[in-house]
């Protein structure tokens, strides 16, 4: 059987949404400037023998829909290459490179473009995306299913004070609130798993402090194309890490999703802009090109809990993968959780036994940003990039998924 390996990455800068450095960024525009830079690192690969182009959105629709892949390919000048847009919201880019390494062990391929991108400046009114209430707002519409009606109904009330300890809804024999914006899950999760706002300021802080460090050192900066905007500014650094971020600081936020909550901008990421890109290869034919692979696909994992608290998505994904790859956690160098809120990186990684000094070493998403469909590329490279900067070898990656999931790929380092 092949295996599968990952023989470049790129980024672009990551921007803030609707005020950001990216806001007159096209998502298509994004996405097809960062892949042709993936693409030019592997000068040896011929781009007319790419096999398919999987491109992973958050939320397809409006300058994201039409199967922005086949739009990309063409933008790209590849008229021949197949594409498919796909969405596992916050996990989309880390489910195309799954795909890619699935084709390539049952010997259906050998090259592949996995790539993902979000622009929530770009949003079409109208729409939703069913993640954070600050999304909703901006693209606003109702569209969700009515036999959803008293799980948000529940929902509401539990986030207006009414009913202050969440509680499995199947143990009524009711539907969970697969609907129910991401900032009141990680709500619920605080209260599941006794997490403090004390402690997910903290977490804010070390994201922030340490991607501060992270800039300081280059270490940021090996990874991000430039992208050139419709005006012709120059971006090469991200919008959202911030110098001298503070606990006193961050302490003095409101909370964001309930009146006595402890979700605030501080502990957990924004709303952003951005896309990253991955090649994947069979070894087989990186050899034969002379290519040197930059990383060898171990195994990948996804799962699925109550959508109520899908931040605990990352626990069971991760035992999922290392099981496929006969490890523990021990065996992991370095791990990447997708800070989506430090509500559910805290847990997930205590429950984990992930070792601190493990976790999110440049900072995380709180910091950097998370444009959803770009996510999982982005960890791939950042991995990649951390498990050389420390010259370490076994790299977990893995992330909750709104609706209720997890997803997790270990990774190991060839050079």
């Amino acid at each position: 059987m092949p295996e599968a390996v990952i023989v470049a990455t790129a980024r672009s800068p990551i921007g803030r949404a609707a005020k950001g450095s990216l806001r007159e960024m096209r998502p298509d525009d994004l996405a097809a400037t960062i892949i042709q830079a993936a693409l030019d690192k592997v000068p040896q690969l011929d781009p007319a023998t790419v096999e398919d182009l999987y491109l992973g959105c958050g939320l397809p629709g409006g300058e994201q829909g039409f199967n922005m892949a086949r739009v990309v390919a063409t933008l790209l000048g590849q008229d021949g290459l197949p594409g498919a847009t796909l969405t596992r919201y916050c996990a989309s880019s880390l489910q195309t490179t799954r795909m890619a390494l699935h084709a390539i062990r049952a010997g259906e391929g050998d090259v592949f473009i996995s790539a993902g991108v979000e622009c929530v400046s770009r949003y079409a009114r109208g729409s939703s995306d069913g993640l954070p209430s600050e999304a909703q707002k901006l693209v606003g519409g109702a569209w969700e299913n009515p036999r959803f009606a008293d799980a948000q109904a529940r929902s509401t009330s539990r986030a207006q004070g009414g009913a202050p300890v969440w509680q499995d809804p199947r143990t009524e024999g009711t539907l969970p609130d697969i609907y129910l914006a991401m900032g009141q899950t990680a709500e619920n999760l605080a209260q599941v798993c006794d997490v403090s706002r004390e402690e997910m300021d903290e977490f804010g802080v070390r994201s922030q402090n340490l991607a501060e460090k992270a800039i300081a050192n280059g270490f940021w900066a090996r990874e991000i194309t430039p992208v050139t905007t419709p005006d012709g500014t120059v971006v090469t650094v991200d919008d959202g890490p911030r110098p001298g971020v503070t606990l006193e600081g961050v302490s003095g936020l409101k909370p964001v999703f309930r009146p006595d909550g402890r979700i605030t901008a501080g502990n957990c990421c924004p709303l952003n802009d951005g896309a990253a890109a991955v090649i994947v290869m069979s070894d087989v034919r990186a050899r034969e090109l002379g290519i040197t692979p930059l990383a060898r696909i171990v195994s990948t994992g996804v799962t699925a809990l109550s959508p109520e608290i899908m931040g605990l998505g990352p626990v069971e994904a991760s035992r999922q993968a290392l099981a496929r790859a006969g490890m523990t956690i021990d065996d992991v160098d370095l791990v990447e959780i997708n800070e989506a809120f430090a509500a559910q990186v805290i847990p997930s990684y205590q429950q984990l036994g992930i070792p601190i000094d493990k976790l999110n070493v440049n900072g995380g998403a709180i910091a950097v940003g998370h444009p959803f469909g770009m996510t999982g590329a982005r960890i791939t490279g950042t991995l990649i990039n951390s498990l050389s900067w420390h010259d370490k070898t076994i790299g977990l990656e893995t992330m909750c998924v709104g609706g209720g999931q997890g997803m997790a790929m270990i990774i190991e380092r060839l050079s």
